[in-house]
């Protein structure tokens, strides 16, 4: 027990540059409370208490914002990060060294008691708002952008992004000390990238019709942002 403390303020540590010692980590890191929580709490409901598992879980929910069925499997190493707004079904399951931001949702999509939940492999990082919906896979080494919905399987080391999530693959798999990525300003924009090809493409058509009037174009500029009078406000 003792060296799975220790390794959940590590991974805080390591994955949290705001974390400035072990002792700030332990007193002000709701996430950690709730997984500490949880691991009570699902002890309980495997022992056979699971009304005393269901009234700690929901303490704990109270207390860090964060929604765990005491029955979810989770491995070692999870970091919740802010914490506020997570919420982990019965049925899901979370692997080793998993990434965790505010608002991920581990959901269902079946009112059967069947498993409904996701399953979650080592060294996955969730963005915040993003959303796992039913007994889907999501490969080890994947990352699920900010505010994506994934409701089908993601293989290994692939990314996520949109609504629903559209999966793509990584052209260089991540080891197992790669850095966890954060930074969703690095996310492809699929829909931006696919418009783009668009235009291009009707450009090169009207100048082989002989360089027909065109419409004024409404287009984002280099730098990204978008310019024209046809915008409300």
């Amino acid at each position: 027990m003792l060296a799975a403390v220790r390794r959940d303020v590590a991974a805080v540590r390591e994955r949290d540059p705001a974390a400035r010692s072990s002792v700030e980590v332990v007193l002000c890191y709701p996430g950690l409370h709730a997984l500490w929580g949880h691991r009570v709490a699902h002890r309980l409901w495997v022992g056979g208490h699971p009304l005393a598992a269901r009234v700690l879980a929901a303490a704990v929910r109270v207390c860090t914002s964060v929604d765990i069925h005491p029955a979810a499997t989770i491995g070692p190493g999870l970091f919740i990060d802010h914490a506020t707004g997570v919420v982990i079904g019965e049925t899901a399951e979370v692997g080793r060294d998993v990434t965790l931001y505010q608002g991920v949702t581990l959901g269902g999509t079946s009112l059967e008691a069947v498993k409904r939940h996701p399953t979650i492999g080592d060294r996955v990082t969730i963005g915040a708002g993003a959303k796992v919906l039913g007994p889907v896979t999501v490969g080890t080494g994947s990352r699920i952008g900010a505010n994506a919905v994934v409701v089908r399987d993601v293989p290994p080391d692939s990314v996520v992004v949109g609504v629903p999530g559209q999966v793509i693959a990584r052209s260089r798999p991540r080891s197992t000390s790669s850095v966890v990525d954060v930074d969703d300003a690095l996310l492809p924009d699929l829909v931006g990238v696919t418009l783009g090809a668009l235009q291009r493409q009707v450009d090169a058509l009207e100048r082989e019709m002989g360089g027909r009037a065109r419409v004024p174009e409404i287009r984002p500029s280099e730098s990204g942002v978008w310019k024209g009078e046809d915008f409300s406000i």
